[in-house]
Formats: C-alpha cells, sequence, structure tokens
C-alpha cells in the first residue's frame, strides 16, 4: 500500500501521490467492473493514500435533487443529502467542485460527523452531463486541502464519469 501522505506534505509531494494514485487505480479497474465496486475501491485507495483524509466517499445522484450514501471509508456519513443542503448538495446542485477550507463558515453545512473541519467535493459527471455522484472527502484539520487536491480528485472524477456514464441511477 502507501506510505501515509501526511497534512504538513508540500504540493509536489501531493502531486506525486495523487499520480501514483491515479496509475494504481488505472490497474485495478482495467477490466470492467460495477460502478458500486469501482466507487469501493477509490474510497479505499484514496484513504489510505493521505493521512489528512479522515472521511472518504461517494454519494450517488438517484434523483435530481437527491444523494444517497454510496461507497466510503471512516465513520458513518449522511445517509441521505438534498440538492439544496450542505457542501455535497452545492457540488451536485452546480456541478462544480467545493473547497471548503473551515466547514463552520459554510452555510447550510451538514455536521454528519462533528470532527470535520474541511472538506472537498467533486461532482462526476458523465460526457453528456448526466450527475452520477460526488466525492466526498473530509478532514479533522482546518484548511488540509489545497489547489494540487482539488485537480486531483477532479481528474479521477472525470475518469469515473467516462467509465460509467452508462450506470443506472440507483
Amino acid at each position: 500500500m502507501y506510505e501515509e501522505l501526511p497534512l504538513s506534505a508540500d504540493d509536489p509531494a501531493r502531486e506525486r501521490r495523487y499520480a501514483e494514485v491515479a496509475e494504481r487505480l488505472a490497474g485495478l479497474l482495467q477490466d470492467p467492473h460495477d460502478w458500486i465496486t469501482a466507487m469501493a475501491t477509490v474510497a479505499c485507495e484514496l484513504h489510505h493514500a493521505f493521512g489528512y483524509y479522515d472521511w472518504t466517499g461517494f454519494y450517488r445522484a438517484v434523483t435530481d435533487e437527491r444523494l444517497l450514501l454510496g461507497p466510503y471509508q471512516g465513520s458513518h456519513g449522511c445517509l441521505a443529502i438534498d440538492f439544496s443542503r450542505g457542501v455535497c448538495g452545492a457540488a451536485a446542485r452546480t456541478r462544480t467542485t467545493q473547497l471548503v477550507p473551515d466547514v463552520e463558515a459554510f452555510p447550510g453545512h451538514i455536521a454528519c460527523s462533528a470532527s470535520t473541519r474541511s472538506e472537498i467535493v467533486v461532482p462526476i459527471v458523465a460526457p453528456g452531463g448526466r450527475l452520477l455522484g460526488v466525492l466526498d472527502v473530509d478532514s479533522n484539520a482546518v484548511a488540509a486541502f489545497r489547489d494540487v487536491d482539488v485537480r486531483g480528485l477532479e481528474a479521477l472524477c472525470q475518469d469515473l464519469g467516462r467509465r460509467f456514464e452508462r450506470t443506472p441511477s440507483l
């Protein structure tokens, strides 16, 4: 597996780690897999590659207004999130990445875990524009995520969107 990458890691170290994770996932997801299996594999790889990830998981878009919890690593997540609520809802609604250095400053933040201090949520959109879900990563440290994390996670989510564009909603 990976040696844990600490929060203090500089951007080049983080960038190298995202490249390692992408390479490993390319091998793991080489053969056809279903959507749920792929999400579980991605959540596991990401969660164990970065020491500042405290919760790593997916919420699946099951309607045009609601996300349901998918595979994840860490403590319990919220079971369902409406597009009108929280960081995950904002990412789903706007189809844009939400980088939140301090969740206490985000209006309407949903506290699935009281220990979460920062969050990044990346939408997974199929080439035709259909939202498949969001990747949500939480940290117990304020300002844990940087632009390098955004780039790494967005590249991963773009790949998932292409691979699973024909995935059913559930």
